[in-house]
């Protein structure tokens, strides 16, 4: 006879982990009766850690112990007939954010870990098994365990106006523990499960909105915020009375998980392994679980399903990556939204028109950003009105887009169109209090342009230059108020990167950083200050990746070769591909730019500049990644290439060498205050994985801080537990 979950985890012992909750916010489950219209009785579970919406609710194992014990008195109190059903929502704006990651961080041993995992499918998975049917009542914010506790329950209506739904998990480095991996694809088919579990969490932790989560049938039904917890308990009673038929279309059926399965699996490891290499772990083992999560939906496959869970939580989250992702998810979560050494922001000019010289495609993503997020008036001029009319006819074109995607209303759209403006004539600029330079990464033609317009702007009014190498002192040399000018380094995709570095020479004012943060905020990016450095952090490091890379090329090695070579870096993309992104006259201007300042640390060559005057260099596969140099760029490269390949082993450690040199010179030049400034930097700008936690962590665990200066980044290194 197959056991219940309640009978399955009746006899564990989970003192170690409440033992670790001292610190807890503790998220409460107070019950309150509700009559229904038919007369049945709903208990409904209001969790609510007291705190307001800036603190979301949270599933650490005091809150867990509660609530199974909550969900205990109401299964008695189901048995002796006096509840219909059991209802769970949250508390105003958020049912919860799913487990305390920080308690998760410090379990201490792999035994621990398995226990988190237990208690959750032993609290969450006993909804369905009160004596009567639950309802999850999700009224905002739903992640991780947040949403589990919905999968867990009987039923589940959504709010439409809900933050967020999504299993974040592997963006993490670990995977749904609380039954997330096993029911899922039970309930809504395995290509949308991967979707969920997978695909999202690896575009940049993507989330679903309430309507997504609707239609790909997570949710039963979907009612608006204005009455959306009186709709959803009338739904439920005509559920109770059989009034209302839940009909679920993407639960899969025997063909599905016969035939399709098993396909959508092997067509998504073939993904993973062409995006993101085999490195990362979370997406494979959950790969894995949703894999075999196909085998049914009975008790004991549920079972089966829950304690494979178990065993990958307990792996993953005793590992170095997950180690690592908790690191970098500080950084992101608090580091990031205090930048060091950002002066007090009541100094900041206060902006009502941002001047943007250049009307290409890098300013005119600029005027976008800066219009759509700031929505005050921005002019564009160029050399002539021809390429002014080209830039505002590609921001008009991507106001229409937004429109048309729903993400702003008919309204927003045409103030925003109304706040562009587009000139040849400079002398708009004359009440711009910020001012944005997007010309070409030469020193002289920077100069000259803000030369013109320190004549025309205000003697308070603010420039900054988005050069991503030059030396912004020497960019500012010949203004009359070269203090005034600020590096404002955006990175590509505008609209997508989140990071800009301010650039503080030694004569910036307090007034201008404020101003440069205040606006990098109001922007929706997140800033780090950086010293006025040859490539400051990101293209300085990048630059290192890409001369090695560059140099084994020249040295004779192929270049598919090459990019296999840094996989073990767990990068989002080979250093070919990256190049390919950024621009090849870009990357060789940069090379250049390093060369010149570090000649005994950075690689370049001159053939880079034949190549980068090529219309296509690369060949890729579907995937995008590099798989070979085209035929024209064969003819290029012939003459300057050597007869000495080397090995990927060599090819790496050069590369985890030289970063590891870099960085340590970097903070001993105090291009920033401290490491985790750089490892922000690489993270938000590069997009260097959350599981290697940057570059410093990665190059402790793998030995190249020892073998460079004798020493670690981090005291201790940031590793996972052994035990």
């Amino acid at each position: 006879m197959t056991n219940t979950v309640s009978e399955t985890y009746a006899n564990i012992d989970f003192s170690p982990i409440l033992a670790l909750t001292d610190d807890e916010v503790v998220t409460h489950s107070p019950v309150r009766d509700i009559r229904l219209a038919s007369g049945k009785v709903l208990a409904l579970i209001t969790l609510d850690n007291g705190r307001d919406h800036t603190r979301p609710n949270t599933l650490g194992p005091a809150t867990m112990a509660e609530l199974g014990q909550t969900l205990e008195a109401l299964a008695a109190r189901a048995a002796a007939g006096e509840i219909h059903a059991v209802g769970i929502t949250g508390k105003q704006y958020i049912m919860a954010a799913g487990a305390d990651l920080s308690d998760i961080s410090r379990v201490g041993s792999k035994a621990n870990a398995r226990l988190v995992a237990q208690l959750g499918h032993k609290v969450l998975g006993s909804l369905s098994e009160l004596g009567v049917p639950s309802f999850a009542f999700v009224n905002g914010l739903a992640l991780g365990g947040g949403l589990e506790i919905a999968l867990n329950s009987t039923y589940r209506t959504v709010d439409a106006s809900a933050a967020a739904i999504a299993l974040p998990e592997v963006f993490l480095g670990i995977i749904p523990g609380w039954g997330g991996a096993y029911l899922l694809p039970n309930l809504i088919g395995i290509e949308n499960a991967l979707e969920v579990v997978i695909s999202n969490p690896l575009k940049q932790n993507r989330m679903l909105k309430p309507r997504q989560a609707f239609d790909l049938g997570i949710f039963d039904a979907i009612f608006s915020p204005a009455t959306y917890l009186e709709d959803s308990l009338r739904w439920a009673d005509g559920v109770l009375s059989g009034a209302v038929t839940v009909e679920r279309k993407n639960q899969p059926g025997k063909i599905e998980r016969t035939v399709k399965w098993p396909v959508a699996i092997k067509v998504a490891r073939g993904m993973l392994e062409s995006k993101i290499g085999t490195v990362p772990r979370s997406p494979y083992v959950a790969l894995d679980l949703l894999e075999k999560a196909r085998s049914g939906s009975s008790t004991k496959d549920k079972l089966e399903g829950f304690a494979r869970e178990e065993e990958a939580l307990a792996d993953l989250v005793t590992g170095d990556q997950f180690a690592a992702s908790m690191y970098a998810f500080d950084l992101v979560q608090k580091r990031a939204k205090r930048p060091v050494g950002a002066p007090d922001k009541a100094l900041a000019r206060k902006v009502t028109k941002v001047g943007v010289i250049g009307a290409g495609l890098m300013a005119s993503q600029f005027a976008l950003l800066f219009v759509r997020k700031l929505q005050v008036p921005v002019l564009i001029t160029d050399l002539d009105q021809a390429r002014v009319d080209k830039g505002l006819a590609y921001i008009r074109d991507e106001i229409d887009k937004l429109q048309a995607k729903g993400r702003v209303d008919a309204d927003t759209a045409n103030k925003l169109r109304g706040l562009i403006h587009g000139t040849t004539d400079k002398s708009e600029y004359a009440d711009c209090d910020f001012v944005i330079e997007a010309v070409f990464e030469e020193v002289g033609v920077k100069q000259q342009v803000f030369g013109e317009i320190e004549q025309i702007i205000a003697d308070d009014a603010i420039l900054a230059t988005n050069t991503s190498s030059l030396s912004v002192a020497e960019i500012g040399s010949k203004l009359a108020h070269p203090e005034r000018l600020v590096g404002f380094h955006f990175f590509n995709p505008v609209a997508v990167m989140p990071l800009i570095e301010i650039v503080k020479t030694d004569t910036t004012t307090d007034a201008a950083l404020s101003t440069a943060f205040v606006v990098a905020r109001g922007l929706g990016k997140n800033a780090v200050l950086t010293a006025d450095a040859p490539g400051f952090v990101v293209n300085r490091l990048l630059a290192k990746v890409m001369g090695e890379a560059a140099r084994a090329v020249y040295e004779g090695t192929p270049v598919e070769r090459v990019e296999k070579a840094f996989g073990p870096l767990g990068l989002p993309m080979g250093p070919f591909q990256l190049i390919d992104l950024v621009g090849w006259k870009v990357a060789a201007h940069v090379q250049d730019t390093m060369a010149h300042a570090f000649p005994d640390r950075f690689y370049a060559n001159e053939n880079f500049h034949a190549l980068a005057d090529l219309p296509e260099i690369v060949e890729k596969d579907k995937g995008g990644r590099v798989t070979g140099f085209t035929k024209a760029a064969q003819k290029v490269l012939k003459p300057a290439v050597g007869s000495d390949p080397v090995d990927d082993a060599t090819i790496l450690r050069r590369v985890q060498e030289g970063l590891a040199q870099e960085i340590h010179l970097m903070l001993a030049e105090g291009v920033v205050p401290e490491v985790e400034d750089i490892d922000l930097c690489l993270i938000l700008g590069a997009g260097w994985p959350f599981i290697d936690g940057g570059a410093s962590p990665y190059l402790d665990r793998e030995g190249a801080s020892e073998r460079v200066f004798g020493g670690t980044f981090h005291t201790p290194p940031i590793r996972g537990i052994d035990a």
